[in-house]
């Protein structure tokens, strides 16, 4: 089913809505492990209407329906290196913020990334994004943007909504422009290291993190507070607390204000 997604349908091989689930990232990793050549590069799953979607750190969320565009994403990445493979999480990040980067253009309104890629217009995050690996060489890709989201209907203070800033979403443009975006990152990864791709140049000027007092509450439940320093070889964020230095690799990152 495509209709109301032409300019995807143009960039995906299969575009399948649905008018509720659970969770899309669960259907399509299920879905593409029992029938791989049923979901090529670039197949999506959306809908409106996600009742229990996942987060990093095993959170779950929901919205009210049609609040929200919840899309998962099959990525094929036999040709990436795996030293290079975990920025594509990050990667993910860097093409939706160009996407809804893209949807802002001209409105006084800022896009940029927290590491490692929640999606944040004017430091409200707009969009949450979760990568999970089910085999050597595939990866789905999930993404939940707040598109029709009053303040009311928001998780939390520091989310944000395309209707909360006073735009409308062109979901279809969105979503296009984010697979382009998504699979241009992807073939450069493959080309030769983060860094040489101009893959690592773009998410570092994107990521709003760098240069912040940040507080990190890491996966075994501990926490470490310093300054963001810089993104390591890996793409993981370096954090500086006095002489020493962390490198970490998963974590739920605050931007510590007024520090």
């Amino acid at each position: 089913m495509t209709q109301g997604f032409p300019r995807t349908a143009a960039v995906s091989p299969r575009v399948q809505v649905v008018e509720s689930t659970g969770s899309t990232n669960a259907d399509v990793v299920a879905m593409a492990s029992a029938e791989p050549s049923a979901w090529p590069h670039l197949s999506l799953l959306l809908t409106h209407d996600q009742r229990a979607g996942r987060g990093r750190l095993d959170r779950t969320w929901t919205a009210p329906p049609g609040t929200s565009l919840a899309v998962s994403v099959v990525v094929r990445i036999p040709g990436i290196p795996p030293a290079s493979r975990g920025w594509i999480p990050l990667a993910a990040g860097a093409a939706m913020a160009r996407a809804i980067g893209a949807q802002l253009l001209g409105t006084g309104h800022s896009v940029g990334l927290k590491w490692p890629n929640d999606v944040l217009v004017d430091g409200g995050k707009i969009c949450g994004i979760l990568a999970e690996m089910i085999s050597e060489d595939v990866v789905v890709i999930g993404s939940g943007i707040n598109t029709r989201m009053s303040r009311a209907d928001l998780p939390l203070p520091t989310a944000t909504s395309f209707a909360e800033i006073g735009r409308e979403a062109d979901e279809d443009r969105l979503l296009a422009d984010y697979l382009t975006a998504l699979d241009e990152q992807l073939a450069a990864l493959a080309r030769g290291s983060a860094a040489q791709a101009g893959v690592r140049g773009e998410i570092e000027a994107l990521c709003l993190t760098l240069g912040q007092r940040v507080r990190v509450l890491l996966p075994d439940g501990s926490q470490l507070e310093g300054i963001a320093q810089r993104l390591d070889d890996d793409g993981r964020l370096v954090v500086v607390s006095g002489a020493a230095e962390t490198a970490v690799s998963a974590g739920d990152v605050v931007h510590v204000r007024g520090a």
